[in-house]
């Protein structure tokens, strides 16, 4: 595996603006990527939450395998974490879901206070997780319009935002923030793969072959049937696909750069079918 690691100075001055904004925080909504669920894990997150309950949403599940997803949020719940998994783009209820979940998650707290005879506010919840993976395009949902700006672009929210979504929940968009120091390189090249980090910083030929390597060890065959061919090894499906999409540096040599580029487009925007780098029997899998 490829070393990839991006922290960039607005991360950690965001970090901190998190840890100051917590304070007024009741919950947490942490966004994760059905695809990778382990790897879009940030371990700060859990340290800055200070004991705040927490719900995981694990967002783009239309790309992901749905029998993975299922098998994510068994293990989420075993762990005793409210978790939910949505469709973003396609579901047009998504929004009103993630409220009556966040809802539940602070029911208890919210029934002592009417015992007393107080009246509960809107719950105030930070939407946090890594970047790419949806969290503007969740706050759109919630409140119903397009309050924020969304792009596939990773970092491109780079403040702390209050917006009151619903009348019963009040949102702290955050940018997305990584950790200093991926646990290994796996976790950085899947985070590659998937669009969470800076492409201008990356060896988008190795995050490839990285790529190819895991779809080929967890779904046997399906690249060769997709394009095709018999079996190769990451480097070879390179060239089987600069072949097939005409990519060449001369009639000679083939463009293998650029047929990385595509396969990397293709596989973030689901062309090869509903995928999971990750599966939740994988015995490295780390508590959540």
């Amino acid at each position: 595996m490829v070393k990839v690691q991006w922290y960039p100075g607005h991360m950690e001055k965001a970090k901190r603006g998190m840890l100051e904004k917590l304070k007024a925080v009741d919950m947490i909504i942490e966004l994760r990527d059905a695809r990778m669920p382990e790897s879009s894990r940030n371990p700060m997150l859990l340290q800055m939450a200070q004991n705040k309950p927490r719900l995981i949403v694990l967002s783009k599940m239309d790309q992901a395998d749905p029998k993975e997803t299922e098998k994510w949020l068994e293990k989420l719940k075993c762990e005793n974490v409210s978790c939910m998994a949505v469709d973003l783009m396609k579901d047009p209820n998504c929004g009103k879901k993630i409220i009556r979940e966040a809802l539940k998650v602070m029911e208890e707290k919210r029934e002592k206070q009417r015992a007393r005879g107080i009246h509960p506010r809107a719950v105030r919840a930070m939407a946090a997780g890594i970047p790419n993976v949806g969290k503007s395009t969740m706050i759109n949902r919630i409140a119903g319009k397009n309050a924020l700006k969304a792009a596939e672009k990773a970092g491109v929210t780079r403040s702390l935002v209050w917006l009151h979504a619903d009348k019963e929940l009040d949102l702290l968009d955050t940018p997305g923030v990584l950790w200093p120091k991926f646990e290994d390189e796996k976790t950085g090249s899947i985070l590659a793969a998937l669009g969470s980090i800076n492409d201008d910083i990356l060896d988008k030929k190795m995050i490839a072959m990285d790529a190819i390597h895991i779809i080929q060890d967890l779904y046997p065959g399906l690249l060769e049937t997709y394009y095709e061919c018999s079996d190769v090894n990451p480097n070879g499906m390179l060239k089987v696909i600069a072949e097939k999409r005409h990519f060449k540096l001369s009639e000679e040599k083939l463009d293998t750069k650029r047929a990385a580029e595509a396969f990397l487009t293709d596989l973030r925007h689901g062309k090869y079918g509903r995928l999971s780098l990750e599966h939740a029997d994988e015995e490295d899998n780390e508590t959540l």
